[in-house]
């Protein structure tokens, strides 16, 4: 039994009212997702702005309602939940947002913001709770007399940091991370990553990964899903779908990779037209209007999302038809040479350039 599952999530926001206060138009920002997440694994939401990526992490955890759909915790509906069941499943799921300054009350110390979920779920009494708070920074990777300051006196990645253990106060099973990363700087940003992974492996967590960053995706994804106007065009494990993308968009996305070195082999797989509106998708594939491939079909027929007996999911109906990707994803996997030395420099040990940076067992106070 999966540790999550969505089946059919729909999500229109109303954009235009009649005098009478009634809706009119609607951004129909997701359209019928379903996925799943097992128990330890991280699965990846990706694709271009606004394709309702952030919105499918805000539904499966109630933070805003389906219109249609169901979810899953456990083999629980969690949309049936009532109040003191919600309030309960919030310890088993939370959120990682984009900004961590943002997501952070600047009026409250350190101390005071890891403390208030032990308080508000009774989970250490309050002889007990600096003791908590100071376990929660050193795991983390922070000091534990950092407790005391507030967020406004830390960096980026810090914060970031703080986030994340404020996330870990309540020893939940699943965290969704919408793009944890995107603010902070390279060398930061593949601490964080391996301090995702690290705790990941030593808590058993589940992640729900959003990002843009292919990069990042292939570096901490057990599995991605390939979301485009609201749907999901693509699913695969991680290494498959970057070997071989079968859906257009997924092929356009990885073709878009930056490459760093000149003499890599890849062709740039470039989409004409303009974007369309979430207010006024195409009929037919949502991808239609800027797919290279389409034919009279895709303009009038939806494409379903059908798995092979690999667990590789596409909604395109020339899947079969399709070139091979060899020739528009770059040979070398289109990944700068200069990201993977970061991420091996700054890896979790306890010697090395990492010492100190993000090893669990050496706080860090140089980000």
């Amino acid at each position: 039994m999966a540790l999550l599952e969505a089946t059919d999530l729909v999500k229109h926001f109303p954009a235009s009212r009649n005098l009478f206060g009634r809706p009119r138009a609607f951004v129909r920002a997701v359209d019928g997702v379903s996925f799943h997440v097992e128990a330890g694994e991280t699965l990846a939401l990706v694709g271009e702005s606004g394709c309702g990526k952030s919105t499918v992490s805000r539904l499966v955890l109630r933070l805003i309602e389906p219109d249609a759909g169901h979810v899953r915790f456990e083999g629980r509906d969690l949309l049936s939940f009532d109040t003191n069941e919600l309030r309960a499943f919030r310890r088993q799921a939370q959120i990682i947002f984009q900004d961590p300054y943002a997501s952070l009350n600047p009026r409250m110390t350190v101390g005071q913001i890891l403390g208030e979920p032990l308080k508000l779920h009774a989970l250490a009494p309050p002889e007990r709770r600096r003791a908590r708070i100071e376990d929660l920074l050193r795991l983390v990777g922070l000091e534990p007399r950092f407790a005391r300051r507030y967020p406004h006196e830390f960096s980026g990645g810090q914060r970031q940091r703080i986030a994340i253990a404020r996330a870990l106060a309540v020893e939940p099973k699943l965290i969704i991370c919408d793009e944890p990363v995107s603010a902070l700087d390279v060398s930061i940003r593949s601490q964080i990553l391996n301090l995702l992974r690290d705790l990941q492996d030593r808590l058993g967590l589940s992640y729900i990964f959003v990002s843009h960053d292919l990069a990042v995706v292939k570096h901490i994804a057990d599995r991605v899903a390939v979301m485009n106007l609201g749907g999901i065009v693509e699913t695969a494990e991680t290494q498959a779908l970057f070997a071989a993308p079968r859906h257009p968009y997924s092929r356009a996305l990885l073709s878009a990779i930056p490459v760093a070195k000149p003499r890599a082999k890849g062709e740039r797989m470039i989409l004409q037209g303009e974007l369309p509106s979430a207010l006024h998708p195409p009929s037919g594939c949502r991808f239609h209007t800027r797919c290279p491939f389409a034919i009279d079909r895709c303009r009038v027929e939806v494409p379903k999302l059908i798995t092979d007996e690999k667990g590789h999911a596409t909604a395109c109906h020339r899947t079969a038809e399709l070139p091979a990707a060899s020739g528009i994803v770059p040979s070398d996997g289109g990944f700068s040479p200069a990201l993977e030395k970061l991420v091996a420099a700054f890896s979790l040990s306890e010697e090395g350039p990492a010492a100190g940076g993000i090893g669990i067992t050496g706080p860090s106070t140089s980000l």
